[in-house]
């Protein structure tokens, strides 16, 4: 990311878009998540490390490590295209104004933050019958 007066920002969305999909408040000091410099040999490469702690059968500690890599651009466009969809469907039915189940879906900071199997579901339900 070369604009570095976003990185606040982006930090808070991106934490807000992880946390939102837990049951329970983890509390600010055990969760790290934000935005990296730009890694110019990266490209539209990007790359994330996931850490979970937690405690097993009688409280041993247990740690989970995963890296994942993805091309940014193609994962970003399939998104924007099921969001296209969702809101040509909308605009046909009527509707106007934000769509809250497809934002909480397909964004970071979404008007209304909801766990993805909530936002899931709505979608279904929409796209089978219309209905929000």
């Amino acid at each position: 990311m070369l604009s570095r007066e976003r990185l606040a920002s982006k930090k808070v969305s991106k934490t807000e878009a992880v946390t939102s999909q837990l049951p329970y408040e983890i509390g600010a000091e055990n969760i790290h998540v934000g935005p990296s410099d730009y890694v110019a040999w990266q490209k539209d490469n990007k790359v994330c490390f996931l850490r979970v702690e937690g405690r097993g059968f009688g409280g041993a500690p247990i740690e989970l490590e995963a890296r994942l890599s993805v091309q940014d651009s193609p994962n970003s466009a399939g998104i924007v295209i099921d969001v296209i969809r969702y809101l040509k469907l909308a605009r046909e039915r009527g509707l106007a104004g934000p769509q809250l189940p497809i934002c909480a879906w397909a964004m970071k900071h979404p008007p209304v933050q909801m766990r993805d199997a909530t936002a899931a579901s709505r979608i279904e339900e929409f796209l089978a019958d219309g209905e929000l």
